[in-house]
């Protein structure tokens, strides 16, 4: 059997001519992942052979990122603020750029109390984040599809955040009617169904209904700025991530509706990428 040395260095070969952008990240998370060890252990243990069931293992996991299968499919996790999460082909990978949406939210999370509603939850990846760094207040995440909300709730389970809950339904249909909320928070679809993005990258393998909206992307934005308002508190706080040229539309489509003191902020590429508003009950 070949080394870790030797098994890295042709799997990152082979990632490279496959088009891979993370050649080397690719490669150590998937041998960390068929040897069941540390990251710190490839670099330790340069020289060890790989056991013939270990070599069967990540060559199979190697194919399968060869063929372009996103890495946390593949491993069926990923970190995102520092939490590691189960995730699944029913929802989207969490993103980096989304922790941008986690940070403007616990920055307006301690202006107003009350409870926090995420819409859209897919992993319960914003949910968990916020319930972490606010342990004492109640989170709800919603999704559509049961598979999503129950991989929520494993997540949560498995992370002991017992303020975390989640539940299924088509945005805020599971909710009372009286329910009310400090601050409001979606990742929720906005790539225009024409958007040649959606045949790229890790995006061919994610749930088109996690990604597409109709209106060129803007409808379930819309459609929760829409209602968001009979579910805040008055000073509460709605944000939505959206794309990186949505900005403009987004802000109006918030600024129609009522709220106040609209703004966009950007990502970590200098993107557009969330846009808030405070709603001021009449």
């Amino acid at each position: 059997m070949a080394s870790i040395e030797a098994n890295l260095q042709t799997a990152i070969e082979a990632l490279i001519a496959s088009g891979s952008d993370t050649p080397a990240l690719d490669a150590a998370v998937l041998l960390c992942h068929a040897l069941d060890k540390p990251r710190s252990y490839l670099l330790t243990w340069p020289e060890r052979e790989l056991e013939t069931a270990q070599q069967v293992h990540f060559d199979e996991l190697l194919a399968k990122r060869i063929e372009g299968q996103p890495v946390a499919y593949i491993v069926g996790e990923r970190e995102f603020w520092s939490l590691p999460l189960e995730v699944a082909p029913t929802t989207l990978i969490p993103r980096a750029d989304t922790e941008r949406l986690v940070e403007l939210a616990l920055e307006k999370i301690s202006t107003v109390e009350g409870d926090i509603l995420d819409l859209g939850t897919g992993t319960g990846a914003i949910a968990l984040a916020i319930a972490s760094e606010f342990p004492e207040r109640n989170v709800i995440g919603i999704d559509l599809q049961p598979q999503a909300q129950q991989l929520a709730t494993r997540n949560g389970q498995k992370l002991n955040l017992a303020n975390a809950s989640f539940l299924q339904g088509s945005w805020f249909e599971p909710l009372d009617d009286r329910a009310e909320f400090a601050c409001i928070v979606s990742n929720p679809p906005y790539i225009d169904k024409m958007d040649p993005h959606l045949a790229q990258g890790d995006v061919r393998f994610e749930p088109l209904t996690a990604l597409v909206a109709e209106e060129k992307g803007l409808a379930d934005l819309g459609y929760i700025a829409t209602n968001a308002r009979h579910y805040l508190k008055s000073g509460g706080w709605l944000l939505m991530e959206h794309g990186y040229d949505q900005g403009a539309d987004v802000r109006q489509i918030l600024i129609d509706a009522g709220y106040q003191q609209v703004t966009t902020e950007q990502d970590y590429g200098h993107n557009d990428r969330v846009t808030l508003g405070c709603w001021l009950n009449a």
